[in-house]
């Protein structure tokens, strides 16, 4: 946090030089917004309004990172966030935008560099996921799934995201006895279902060491081991392997890296689940706001990426989208988010609280606009015989 609040800071040194810009700005915001049916001060729960007059430079100058990072200033409001993001990412008003310089060295950096090496990967860990397990516990559902639920046949968060995992468990036909491997593991409840619910053994895996610490206890009595490991450093032979909501930190330059040690780990005959956000187009660069402030050196996929990345290693049986199922998702971790929101505000401060709600409030307008999906794919390492069958759901 600190990095991104001296950045925030460092921007309202530089904005007064700005002023003279600012009507011109402000139209061609205020046209922008008016594609959307969003109005500036206007009446409706989706209208923005503004507080700070240097709002319209910083949208205009910074796109979606300037957009966020002024509403976490408090340089504007509005009544239905969501609804707003939805209308706005819908109509296009990203796209219509011209990069700026500093927009476009970040995308040249995220395409140039490997930013999700072994080092650099710790860097998520210790600035998002090592937050604090009482923080993501107010937050998520009892056994802390921090991926999409799966809303089928229920409203209920907890409900939800037990049938993620039994859809889970059920696509990669696990048995008594078998050993599964859950890549980037989280806090243990996928395993731990996979264990009491399935009679599995479980190896998983996290680089974050308040995960580990949380798994392990969450797990302790089960045949459960949890690891501090990277994925590049994963050994031993399974009979089904699960990843779910981490191939996005895995980055595109190691795609390929992650299906060779993926298959090396998976005996003959086995399945593979990757569970993944992905977005429409192929090569598109990360959203600026995300990876600076919520996940460092995150890169969503296109389901052509992962289908590439796994060419020639593995046999796609099956791809579910389970990406509308998200926005419900996002909806109850921002409520959960909103509950506790008193104790962030005075362990964090304001900026951050409004970082988070803007955050979760956006990417579930991001799912409702159909922008980003969610796949759950099936792999077999060798092709399942013809009278196998390939999905539940």
């Amino acid at each position: 946090m600190e990095s991104a609040t001296l950045t925030i800071e460092a921007q309202l040194q530089t904005t007064k030089k700005c002023q003279p810009q600012t009507g011109r700005a402000q139209k061609k915001v205020i046209e922008l917004f008016r594609r959307a049916d969003i109005e500036i001060d206007g009446h409706k729960p989706c209208d923005i309004h503004v507080n700070d007059a240097r709002f319209y430079e910083r949208v205009l100058r910074d796109g979606s990172l300037g957009f966020g990072e002024a509403y976490m200033l408090g340089w504007w409001d509005c009544d239905d966030i969501e609804e707003m993001c939805a209308r706005a990412i819908g109509s296009g008003i990203e796209e219509a935008l011209r990069p700026s310089p500093r927009a476009l060295a970040d995308v040249a950096l995220a395409m140039l560099l490997n930013l999700q090496t072994r080092s650099r990967s710790k860097v998520v860990a210790r600035r998002h996921y090592d937050l604090g397990n009482d923080f993501f516990g107010a937050m998520l559902d009892p056994a802390m799934q921090y991926s999409c639920a799966y809303f089928h046949g229920t409203a209920d968060l907890a409900r939800a995201q037990e049938l993620k995992m039994e859809l889970i468990c059920k696509k990669l036909h696990l048995r008594p006895g078998d050993h599964l491997l859950d890549i980037g593991c989280g806090w243990g409840g996928l395993a731990r279902f996979a264990a009491e619910h399935h009679g599995c053994r479980v190896t998983g895996i996290t680089i974050s060491a308040e995960q580990q610490a949380y798994a392990e206890a969450h797990c302790e009595g089960l045949p459960v081991e949890i690891r501090l490991q990277d994925y590049r450093d994963a050994d031993g032979c399974y009979d089904a392997i699960a990843s779910v909501g981490m191939f996005e930190h895995v980055g595109p330059k190691n795609h390929r890296t992650f299906m060779h040690s993926v298959r090396s780990l998976l005996k003959p005959g086995g399945l593979f689940l990757c569970h993944t956000i992905t977005g429409n187009t192929t090569g598109g660069h990360p959203d600026r706001f995300i990876s600076r402030h919520i996940f460092a050196n995150s890169a969503i996929p296109s389901a052509t990426e992962v289908l590439q990345s796994a060419e020639g290693l593995f046999v796609n049986e099956d791809m579910h989208n389970l990406g509308p199922y998200y926005v419900p998702t996002l909806r109850a971790w921002e409520a959960g988010f909103m509950r506790a929101s008193e104790e962030f505000r005075s362990r964090f401060g304001e900026e951050f609280v409004r970082m988070w709600r803007f955050y979760l409030l956006s990417c579930s307008a991001a799912f409702r606009a159909r922008r980003l999906q969610v796949f759950q794919f099936l792999f077999s390492r060798d092709a399942l015989p013809l009278a196998h069958p390939l999905r539940i759901s």
